[in-house]
């Protein structure tokens, strides 16, 4: 039977359209995922007998301002509907949005990687292009609802853990006792602005040395061209000269391929990250920690020194980690930090699982024009 995990339980769903019972199981309701990001806009239509059927991958268009945007994203979710219908019922559509986002307003208050989207009414624009419900949620609290639902939290049973997703920001998704955790007005979980390195860089968000600027991917590129900058990174100069821009899997593989100064790039990332993860497992004393994102592909640059930050700064890390004296009887067999399990999808994925956390949804059909 095809069943989801989500919101503490397992249960498979059914929407009714007026007589009509349609089943999750036999693959009748469509749901549309978006994953809004700084650099791309993603949308996806998904059913739950496959999976995603349909994408769309669009450059997310910040220089034409959040209405350019909203209106790019609109026309995609209609695109997809009308071609993946097939006598479905639309289910709903899920939205995940960077932060910080004011729920259940849905409003972006100074969002570092969507310049110009202060006080912009997100879910009351798309709504009213639609005229369809939306659920609006941060995308990295959408990511670690995938990962509860459909990987490692799945896999593990483990209903509480932290996710930290590494882009060009970093995001923050908290899921406790099976449901996210969105602090008092939606803007929990933003570990990202956790200052790493007091005097560190300049983050968008105005502090200097949060995680977002030491080890996002966006943090990745700023240190290697600092590092060409001030004359010392030769091999990453020619690595530069032999392309348009630098980007982080540029790094990556210039540090597989032995490259000194792309490698101390990830140690420092790591470290960074470690630094972070630390405090989150002194506050928390939760039994799963996830990286998700671009950068966690980099996992074996990265981990070693975020496990070294770890042993040295976390406590409860040193007392609760598999086989430690304090671990027996924790979810899991004790603390873990782990690469997430669906990887650069997990946000998308859970936009497109979102709108099925509710049980009474009602099915609308969604026959092809009607968007």
């Amino acid at each position: 039977m095809g069943v989801l995990r989500l919101l503490g339980f397992r249960f498979s769903f059914c929407f009714f359209s007026g007589d009509q019972k349609m089943n999750f199981e036999n693959g009748q309701v469509l749901t549309i995922g978006v994953d809004l990001g700084g650099t791309n806009l993603r949308v996806a239509a998904y059913a739950l007998d496959q999976g995603i059927v349909d994408s769309l991958v669009l450059r997310t268009r910040l220089e034409a301002g959040p209405m350019c945007v909203v209106d790019d994203m609109c026309d995609a979710i209609t695109q997809l509907v009308n071609r993946n219908a097939n006598g479905r019922a639309l289910g709903g559509i899920g939205i995940g949005s960077p932060g910080p986002l004011e729920l259940p307003a849905g409003r972006l208050h100074h969002p570092p990687n969507l310049p110009g989207w202060d006080g912009f009414p997100l879910l009351d624009e798309i709504e009213k292009r639609l005229s369809r419900p939306v659920v609006l949620e941060s995308d990295a609290n959408l990511a670690a609802l995938a990962e509860y639902a459909m990987g490692l939290g799945k896999d593990l049973g483990i209903d509480s853990f932290c996710m930290l997703t590494l882009g060009t920001g970093v995001g923050n998704g908290i899921v406790l006792n099976g449901k996210v955790w969105h602090g008092a007005n939606g803007m929990g979980g933003e570990a990202g602005h956790m200052t790493v390195e007091p005097d560190g860089p300049l983050c968008g968000c105005g502090n200097n040395g949060c995680l977002e600027a030491c080890a996002s991917a966006t943090a990745l590129v700023n240190m290697a061209e600092r590092m060409i900058a001030e004359g010392r990174a030769s091999g990453l100069a020619d690595l530069k000269s032999t392309s348009s821009s630098l980007t982080a899997l540029d790094l990556a593989k210039a540090a597989r391929q032995g490259d000194p100064d792309a490698r101390l790039i990830f140690v420092r990332a790591g470290r960074s990250l470690g630094i972070c993860l630390a405090g989150l497992i002194n506050i928390f004393n939760l039994p799963l920690y996830v990286i998700g994102g671009g950068v966690a592909v980099s996992w074996d640059l990265i981990s070693h020194a975020l496990f070294e930050e770890l042993e040295r700064r976390s406590y409860v890390y040193a007392l609760t980690a598999p086989g430690r004296a304090a671990s027996k009887g924790m979810p899991g067999g004790g603390t873990k930090v782990l690469p997430a399990k669906l990887g650069s999808e997990a946000g998308l994925l859970g936009a497109c699982i979102l709108p099925l956390q509710t049980l009474e949804i009602a099915g609308v059909p969604c026959d092809e024009g009607e968007l």
